[in-house]
């Protein structure tokens, strides 16, 4: 953040550190985040008010803990440091992809994205024939244990897999292995 003069990192609790939705976190500049004491037009969406309460109350939350969630984020965290960090997190992530991106060509499937431009989170495929039945395709899917997303992203007949979460090349390979298994 130093290097790139960042004012303002904002993210949320879940995504690729892996824990799960609940709360957004800010990494800010101090003297940025005390310029924003009172330009809040949310009562709870006021980051410098959330940020006094912490710091006058020792931690505290302005309102209801959610701490279900905090639980869950310092575990993530646990496990990300476990795993080797940032690089080896984004290491998986790539071979997620890579394993994914290069069974489903092996099936047919086009990407929606070049190579160049497609990053590792997740991957949009385009519908392999103009009679693909994406609701089929994702209820067989499901029955196999397995959740994929629509593609509503563009104006092209897509859908999207996601890379991320607690899951590894070879979790990719059984994703594969039931696309083989169904009809589409």
């Amino acid at each position: 953040m130093k290097k790139l003069d960042i004012d303002f990192l904002v993210s949320s609790a879940n995504k690729c550190i892996q824990g799960v939705p609940g709360f957004g976190f800010i990494i800010a500049k101090k003297d940025k985040l005390i310029a924003t004491k009172g330009n809040a037009r949310s009562l709870s969406l006021d980051i410098y008010a959330q940020w006094e309460t912490m710091e006058k109350g020792g931690g505290k939350w302005r309102f209801t803990s959610p701490t279900h969630v905090v639980h869950a984020f310092y575990q993530a965290m646990k496990e990300l440091n476990e795993e080797g960090g940032i690089v080896a997190r984004s290491e998986r992530y790539k071979q997620n992809h890579r394993t994914l991106v290069d069974g489903m060509r092996a099936l047919g499937f086009k990407t929606l994205l070049p190579d160049a431009s497609q990053g590792p989170i997740i991957t949009s495929f385009l519908y392999p024939t103009a009679d693909f039945d994406f609701h089929s395709f994702y209820d067989q899917l499901k029955e196999k244990g397995f959740v994929i997303y629509p593609g509503k992203i563009s104006d092209a007949d897509t859908f999207r897999i996601g890379n991320i979460g607690d899951i590894f090349p070879d979790d990719m390979e059984a994703l594969l292995q039931a696309i083989r298994s169904i009809s589409y």
